[in-house]
C-alpha cells in the first residue's frame, strides 16, 4: 500500500458557544486516527471535566501576555473577558509530521488565520434558531442569565460571518453532524492540489 507524505491539513472550526463544536470534534477524533485536536492557550478557568494540556493550556493573563509579546501565537483573541490563542508550535509540529489538525477558534481568531495558514474553514450552526441555542446554553447550567444573554448577542454577530467559511455543518443531530464533518475532512484530503503534488513525480518518472 502506497502512502502519501503530504503536510497535515488544518481544519479551522468556529461557531457560537453552546452549538456543540466540542462534541462533534471529539467524536470525529475517535473515528479518524489521523486527526488531532490542537490544544490552545486560554486564561479562562477550566470547566468541569476539562484537563490542562488536553482541552486547553490554562494560563494566567500575565503568562498569556508574555506569549503575545514573544510572538508565540498564530492567532489570539479576547472572548467574554478571557484570552484565547493558538501557538505556532501547536500547529507546525503536528502538520509537519503529516497529521491533520483541528483548530477550534473564535471568529476573530479565524480571521487572523486566513492570512497566515492554508486551511479549511468550517462553521457550525445551531439547528433552527437562537432560541434553540439559548435552550442548549441553559441546559448546561454553568452560566447565569447575564452571561447567557451576552453569549447570544455574540452568537448573532458570529453567525453574520458564515460567508467567510468554506463549509457549514448544522448541528441538528449530533451523529449526522459528525458524519458531515468527516465527509469534509475526506474531501479536503482528496483535493487535486494535495494529491497531485505528491503523485506527479511518480507518474512523470515512469
Amino acid at each position: 500500500m502506497t502512502t502519501l507524505s503530504r503536510p497535515g491539513i488544518v481544519f479551522v472550526v468556529s461557531g457560537p458557544s453552546g452549538v456543540g463544536k466540542s462534541s462533534i470534534l471529539r467524536a470525529a477524533l475517535e473515528r479518524d486516527p489521523n486527526l488531532r485536536f490542537s490544544v490552545s492557550h486560554t486564561t479562562r478557568a477550566p470547566r468541569t471535566g476539562e484537563t490542562d494540556g488536553e482541552d486547553y493550556h490554562f494560563v494566567s493573563e500575565s503568562a498569556f501576555r508574555e506569549l503575545i509579546d514573544a510572538d508565540a501565537f498564530l492567532e489570539w483573541a479576547e472572548y467574554q473577558k478571557n484570552l484565547y490563542g493558538t501557538s505556532h508550535a501547536a500547529v507546525e509540529g503536528p502538520t509537519g509530521e503529516g497529521i491533520d489538525l483541528i483548530l477550534e477558534v473564535e471568529v476573530q481568531g479565524a480571521a487572523q488565520l486566513r492570512d497566515r495558514l492554508d486551511a479549511v474553514f468550517l462553521f457550525v450552526l445551531p439547528p433552527s434558531s437562537l432560541g434553540e441555542l439559548e435552550a442548549r446554553l441553559r441546559s448546561r447550567g454553568s452560566d447565569d442569565d447575564d452571561v447567557i444573554r451576552k453569549r447570544l448577542e455574540i452568537a448573532q454577530q458570529e453567525i453574520g460571518h458564515v460567508e467567510a467559511y468554506d463549509y457549514v455543518v448544522v448541528n441538528e443531530d449530533l451523529a449526522r453532524a459528525v458524519d458531515d464533518f468527516i465527509v469534509i475532512v475526506r474531501a479536503a484530503r482528496l483535493e487535486r492540489g494535495r494529491v497531485w503534488d505528491e503523485w506527479r513525480s511518480r507518474f512523470e518518472s515512469e
